[in-house]
């Protein structure tokens, strides 16, 4: 059989397969604006007025497997393998202005960083208008979207909450037809709450952080993903001062089903939990106290999204801090949000 011919049956024969599968549904890259695991140990805390930085290495490995189709920058493909490299660069003021008694404060957050995708099948392309066949890799180094945020703290003995509001603007890195975009170009508000336990004494931290996203629609592929929930926690025990160990885990829920008239696959729903564990050590480079923190995620419970492992590398330490006097529990962990 000429070799067209092979491809052609082929590429049918993919379609009418993955078009007759129950669970051929997807939302746009089968993912969030906002990043799961983010937010772990101490995330109810807000530090002392002052200016800091922090950096964050996240690695993902993940499957979107089992026939399921998926859709991205207006690519529709099946069988996908995302290996994402990417880091998080957030300088934060913390001012010393009161809201209700809590302090606020602003934060930027620049990614970048490259996705690895690759599709076992392709089946239609805003760059080649047909359907095709075969395997196709996309790794491309970008700048992602913006994450712009204000937060106001809050604390009370050995409680420590915080909210957030979070927005999201796209940076016009987005390449339509291409499966590897750490950009999604979807402006996104995101409100979240943080609460923490610390207890100082006996070593004891744990946290929540509940939020919701709403997302507005993609302008280059018309795709509007649904609202989104998502729940972060963490439990840890204070080995000393310096050191800690714990566990940490997230849930997802996708609210709504995906829309627009650049949804190729039909609604949307995604879900995934996981469990997972996190070391932290804070030591001294020169009189700068820089704190280090290692989390590792398994995800299992998947619906329609990646099924993967998520590994977070977090750097922070202050720039400068205004010299005001401390609570006595937050003198050791001034780097922490």
């Amino acid at each position: 059989m000429h070799r067209a011919w092979r491809i052609f049956y082929l590429a049918i024969a993919c379609a009418a397969g993955l078009v007759a599968a129950p669970d051929a549904q997807a939302a746009e890259y089968a993912q969030g604006i906002y990043v799961l695991g983010n937010r772990g140990p101490l995330a109810g805390v807000t530090p002392p007025p002052g200016f800091y930085f922090e950096s964050e290495t996240y690695y993902y490995s993940g499957n979107f497997g089992g026939n399921r189709l998926f859709q991205g920058g207006g690519v529709v493909a099946a069988n996908i393998k995302n290996d994402t490299s990417a880091n998080f660069v957030t300088p934060i003021w913390v001012t010393p202005f009161e809201i209700l008694g809590g302090n606020l404060g602003f934060s930027i957050t620049i990614p970048f960083g490259t996705p690895n995708v690759s599709a076992g099948a392709v089946l239609a392309s805003p760059r080649i208008d047909r359907i095709i066949a075969g395997r196709e890799r996309d790794a491309n180094f970008t700048v992602g979207d913006i994450y712009l945020a204000s937060f106001v703290g809050w604390h009370s003995g050995n409680f420590h909450w915080s909210g957030t509001l979070l927005g999201v603007v796209p940076s016009g890195s987005f390449e339509n037809g291409q499966l590897s975009n750490i950009a999604l170009n979807r402006p996104a508000i995101d409100l979240s709450a943080a609460l923490t336990y610390l207890d100082a004494l006996l070593g004891y931290e744990l946290s929540v952080v509940p939020g919701i996203t709403f997302n507005w629609i993609n302008p280059a592929t018309q795709y509007l993903t649904g609202t989104e929930f998502h729940l972060e926690w963490s439990a840890s025990k204070y080995l000393s001062k310096e050191l800690s160990v714990g566990l940490v885990g997230y849930y997802y829920n996708q609210l709504t089903g995906d829309s627009g008239s650049g949804d190729r696959i039909g609604s949307f729903k995604g879900r995934v939990t996981s469990l997972g564990a996190q070391i932290g050590y804070t030591f001294k480079l020169g009189e700068i106290p820089v704190s280090t923190n290692v989390r590792f995620f398994r995800e299992f419970d998947v619906k329609n999204r990646f099924a993967g492992t998520a590994t977070y590398l977090t750097i922070s330490a202050p720039l400068w801090v205004a010299p005001a006097q401390q609570p006595a529990d937050l003198k050791p962990l001034v780097t922490k949000l």
